[in-house]
């Protein structure tokens, strides 16, 4: 990839190198470093002597949240008047402007120096990013300072790609070893962290940032409390939310004690008056018909499933979904598993199969479910799709599960125009 930080033209590719060209030197390069002669080579470590100024960098890594999180603090500030960058699953955005489409979570070293580089142009106060546990593996965050950092939770993901859970929570944890100001989630169990500059937020124990009370009957509401034990202040207040769930909850007060640790002379009531402004994001939990309900949501672990599911107990829950292909197989049967308790009906289909067979994806799932009754099976998901809202009744619900708002399905080598809540509102036009 060739960018232009201040007129100076750098690259992290060995193709595309000139004499105008300065290389950058990355984890991913350094062994065809010795191959280039009479070229200037930087390290990551470099970049920022070539940025205008760096906005407050932001970080949120986890294995469930982070997307939410990082748009509800992006909306917090926005709200409270500051000039802000977004970066992550969604796209890329400045003041409410999308700059670039959806890509890599965590996008390459050199495209996120190159983003960062655009939000400083903006006169951006902050940067708000997701980081991936592959980015924390891969170095795609060197040379950034982080002005925070926020750890949502750790669950079982990406075995595929880490080969074991103990490895993929070092990965995580790994983050969050520096001496930097942190915000860490004090009920996740395998959360292990430097405690210099260390804060936390929760709901069930003791935290800098605690739930009094809540309820989340239809929507979320809190009374929540600050507790700096540094500076000795002391504040709470209450909280409104139309989000759903207590995973929600979780996300709601991360932003929230993100906002006061990043701006400590704005009053918590403040804070909180600004979340109202935060409608939520596309394809989480998202509403795609009312009567009878649907919700699309992007769940596609095990815990992040459970954290929808339980969002909606007490109703007669109806759930779509399948697991993605060249990925993490562990997760299949415990999805499945999932499934089977919350759900009295389930329709097992494709997800993106990218190079697998579907069938041996569905396979792997029903091993979880033993009322193998209550299942449907189709991989061709449309077909699912029209098959589970057909046999949908009034009061019931029907969660569609792993996409969320993607638009797109990979089968093969081919990348499909695809999109859940399309294929939903034109059931229901037709219907």
């Amino acid at each position: 990839m060739i960018i232009n930080l201040e007129d100076k033209i750098l690259t992290d590719n060995t193709k595309e190198i000139d004499k105008n060209v300065i290389f950058v030197k990355t984890a991913l390069n350094e062994r065809y470093v010795s191959d280039l002669a009479n070229v200037k080579i930087v390290t990551p470590l470099e970049l920022k002597n070539y940025l205008l100024h760096t906005p407050k960098i932001i970080g949120i890594t986890g294995t469930n949240g982070k997307t939410t999180t990082a748009s509800c603090i992006y909306s917090i500030l926005l709200s409270l008047g500051f000039k802000v960058a977004l970066c992550g699953t969604r796209g890329f955005f400045i003041n409410d402007i999308r700059i670039s489409k959806k890509g890599l979570t965590t996008p390459t070293l050199l495209e996120l120096y190159h983003n960062i580089h655009i939000a400083s142009k903006h006169n951006c106060d902050y940067f708000i990013m997701e980081v991936s546990s592959h980015a924390i593996s891969q170095n795609r965050i060197e040379g950034l300072g982080f002005s925070l950092k926020i750890l949502s939770n750790i669950e079982s993901d990406h075995l595929d790609f880490h080969k074991t859970i103990e490895e993929y929570i070092r990965v995580k944890n790994s983050f969050f070893n520096d001496d930097g100001l942190k915000l860490i989630n004090k009920d996740c169990n395998n959360a292990i962290f430097n405690v210099k500059n260390a804060y936390t937020y929760a709901i069930e124990n003791n935290a800098n940032l605690k739930v009094d009370a809540y309820s989340l009957r239809g929507e979320i509401n809190a009374h929540i409390s600050w507790n700096d034990f540094r500076t000795k202040e002391f504040s709470s207040t209450t909280i409104q939310s139309n989000l759903i769930g207590k995973y929600n909850l979780y996300n709601i007060i991360s932003s929230i004690a993100s906002v006061k640790l990043l701006c400590s002379e704005i009053p918590l009531n403040k804070i909180a008056l600004a979340l109202g402004e935060f409608a939520g994001v596309e394809g989480r939990i998202e509403v795609v018909n009312k009567k009878p309900l649907v919700v699309v949501d992007f769940a596609h672990t095990p815990d992040g499933m459970k954290n929808v599911f339980e969002a909606f107990l007490g109703n007669k829950i109806k759930v779509l979904f399948g697991a993605g292909g060249d990925r993490d197989k562990t997760k299949r049967p415990e999805m499945g598993k999932i499934a089977s308790i919350y759900a009295k009906k389930i329709y097992l289909t494709s997800d993106n199969p990218r190079s697998e067979n579907p069938h041996f994806i569905l396979q792997d799932i029903m091993e979880g479910i033993k009322d193998k009754d209550k299942v449907y099976v189709e991989s061709n998901r449309k077909i699912a799709l029209h098959k589970a809202l057909s046999e949908l009744e009034c009061d019931d619900i029907l969660l569609v599960l792993g996409k969320g708002d993607e638009t797109y399905q990979i089968i093969g080598d081919k990348i499909l125009d695809f999109d859940d809540r399309k294929i939903i509102r034109e059931f229901y036009s037709k219907h």
